[in-house]
């Protein structure tokens, strides 16, 4: 099991001799090259209608070539809005239909989101081993290199070092009065396991992203429509929507269903304010399946009852709330690093985009914070 990862890698290029499908994966392989030289607009704007269609893969129902189509066909959006000194608040209809049309079969909205950017965009570099940070690759890229790699692979191998926390989650939203202790301890135990593995990748992210890179060269093609000073007016997806501008979230982890499985299963709980709510909505930019998975989880979870009568029970829960408290304060930790000292410094180079909110368009430092106080108060 592989957590919320495919259970098989991605795929890395499309099973049919299509010609859209070969000029998709050709403008979206030579994204970097199109983005340094300025011409991606350029180069999306000369297609014709025809040029960029999935009409072939929806007929025929082809499920890995459609999740490649949906991570690639954003890419390219992406890069067509953010990819010049101005964004682009209009996507030509080439590129808007079969982006909406591949994002309806995903049941996700038309934007970048972490499904596309992190869970389907990754291969192994040698076949015969496990995912790591020495066997991840990236499929689709915007500008390339060790930082940009490097900061979605942390992310691809935490959701696998993550796998037998989720696993955990289910089998503890089964447990109830019946369940013994020693059971309940074992999956709670599991999760500290899995989670004291999810840690020790996530504090590799210095090793190969530098904070100034990931600001100026990574962070601005991965912002959404909603709540973007950048977009006030929101984003016409040509021949879609009846032509009216619409407002989506951008990629964020908060997209990642990681964290509020483990929520769900460990029944902690957040405060209800617009943060809530913002969490929540993100629940809309996660595969279908996921969401679900979560809200399942949430709606049988016990864990709070098998703990009254059990020290032991109750000390194993706090270990698992430290380690979740622990990865949100590492998080809260890269976004001072990563975002708010670097939309400090000023200099003529980059566009690190809005700098009061996150890619997500929230107001990150406060929600960062209010959750991992929220984890370490809920502890018994």
């Amino acid at each position: 099991m592989k957590g919320f990862l495919p259970k098989n890698a991605p795929a890395q290029s499309y099973s049919i001799d299509s010609q859209s499908c070969s000029r998709i994966e050709e403008i979206c392989n030579n994204l970097p090259k199109l983005l340094l030289t300025g011409k991606v607009q350029t180069t999306i704007d000369k297609l014709s209608k025809k040029d960029l269609s999935i009409k072939e893969l929806l007929v025929n129902q082809m499920g890995q070539d459609l999740k490649l189509a949906m991570s690639q066909l954003s890419f390219m959006a992406h890069a067509y809005i953010w990819g010049a000194e101005k964004p682009h608040g209009e996507l030509p209809h080439c590129l808007a239909e079969p982006w909406v049309e591949a994002a309806n079969h995903q049941g996700r909205p038309p934007i970048l989101s972490y499904a596309s950017y992190c869970l389907d965009n990754w291969f192994l570099i040698n076949q015969d081993e496990e995912v790591s940070l020495e066997n991840v690759g990236l499929i689709n890229n915007f500008l390339g290199g060790v930082d940009e790699d490097w900061f979605v692979t942390i992310h691809v191998c935490i959701e696998n070092a993550a796998s037998d926390a989720i696993e955990a989650c289910k089998k503890i939203s089964q447990c109830d009065k019946n369940s013994s202790e020693q059971e309940v301890y074992k999956f709670l135990e599991q999760i500290v396991e899995s989670m004291q593995k999810v840690n020790s990748i996530f504090a590799r992210m210095p090793e190969k992203c530098d904070p100034y890179i990931y600001y100026h060269r990574v962070r601005p093609f991965i912002f959404g429509t909603k709540d973007n000073p950048d977009l006030e007016k929101g984003l016409v997806y040509e021949g879609q929507f009846d032509n009216k501008p619409q407002f989506f979230r951008g990629e964020t982890g908060a997209q990642s269903s990681i964290i509020p499985s483990l929520d769900g299963a460990l029944q902690i709980s957040h405060t209800k304010d617009h943060l809530r709510h913002y969490l929540n909505e993100m629940r809309d930019y996660m595969p279908p399946k996921h969401r679900n998975f979560i809200s399942e989880l949430e709606n049988t979870s016990q864990i709070k009852k098998l703990l009254e009568d059990s020290r032991k029970l109750v000390n194993k829960y706090n270990d698992c709330l430290e380690e979740i408290r622990a990865f949100r304060a590492m998080h809260l930790e890269y976004a001072g690093t990563y975002i708010h000292k670097q939309s400090q410094i000023k200099n003529p180079f980059g566009r690190g985009g809005s700098t009061i909110t996150g890619t997500g368009g929230t107001p990150f430092m406060s929600y960062l914070k209010k959750h991992r106080d929220e984890t370490e108060e809920q502890k018994k």
